[in-house]
């Protein structure tokens, strides 16, 4: 069994580019996008249809509901899962979506953590009602870890205490004793990363916007909003939360469009730079340039293939 990865921007073609390899190559797809794991976000997350899959087996798609926890522990459990049917079904693997972060912990691995008791996550969620006050109760325990983590940053401030409070070790110390397990080595994926034009991929994403409004965005987040309210993670994301302020009559549907193209623009523009920071030894090139580098990789004579 082999793996690949296709990272890039936003509206790059990923989706179309990773269905194509995988008719030609054998594979599966494992979907790397924080809003296509959820069932019934279908418009905003640009997810592709049954009809678009062509056949071909997907995982990290629908996956679970909207108010479910999602975080980068059940993408590796979706990882093994999808490892296991390739096993079973002599399939290789692609994977592929602009969520790089999952990749990269996959890649280098990540710590065990020990089951946080009801007890402790109560004190940590009242600690985490002064943010300020429980960074710098953690930074005066273990400076070496906390420097690397933002005041703001309270996933990560959570995480940490939690951790100290829970085991009495710092942070240091604990991930010292218990390092980062690679769930996929180095040595068995190959990556390859799609790359546009900045003004072109703003074209792409500027058309990809209005076609997902005249799709029904709107009507989605109306039935979200109303089946789930407000205060589910996923209406946070771009698209959800413009639509969310259209609804509240904040802005006009013009006004949403823009709106949209510039966050996906932001976006686009953080995910180029983490990949382009996080990751070594990458094919880059435009899709065409790819398809034909993955074959090689696949050992797919191109003699009888339309490049």
């Amino acid at each position: 069994m082999k793996q690949i990865a296709i990272i890039a921007p936003t509206a790059s073609g990923k989706t179309a580019l990773s269905i194509q390899l995988a008719k030609e190559t054998n594979s599966i797809i494992l979907s790397l996008d924080s809003l296509s794991i959820y069932k019934e976000i279908d418009v905003s997350s640009a997810k592709p249809t049954i009809e678009e899959r062509d056949g071909i087996v997907h995982f990290g798609i629908d996956e679970i509901y909207p108010n479910e926890k999602f975080d980068v522990m059940k993408f590796i459990e979706i990882y093994q899962k999808a490892k296991e049917f390739a096993n079973k079904n002599n399939k290789n693997i692609i994977i592929v979506g602009g969520t790089s972060f999952y990749l990269k912990t996959m890649i280098d691995g990540i710590s065990s953590s020990p089951e946080i008791s009801f007890d402790v996550a109560k004190q940590t969620t009242q600690m985490l009602l002064d943010l300020p006050q429980a960074y710098e109760y953690l930074y005066k325990l273990d400076k070496q870890y906390m420097e690397d983590i933002k005041p703001q940053d309270s996933y990560r401030i959570e995480k940490a205490l939690s951790l100290y409070l829970q085991t009495g070790i710092i942070p240091t110390l604990y991930f010292k004793n218990n390092p980062p397990i690679a769930t996929i080595p180095k040595n068995e994926i190959k990556l390859f990363e799609i790359v546009w034009d900045r003004e072109i991929l703003r074209q792409r994403i500027a058309l990809r916007t209005k076609v997902m409004i005249e799709n029904g965005l709107i009507n989605e987040v109306i039935f979200l909003e109303k089946k789930y309210k407000r205060d589910i993670p996923p209406m946070g994301a771009i698209g959800l939360k413009e639509t969310l302020e259209y609804l509240d009559g904040k802005i006009d549907k013009k006004r949403l469009e823009e709106k949209i193209a510039f966050a996906t623009n932001g976006l686009a523009k953080r995910q180029r730079t983490f990949n382009n920071g996080q990751f070594e030894d990458v094919i880059k090139g435009d899709a065409k340039y790819l398809r034909t580098e993955v074959l090689k990789y696949f050992n797919i004579s191109l003699d009888n293939i339309e490049i």
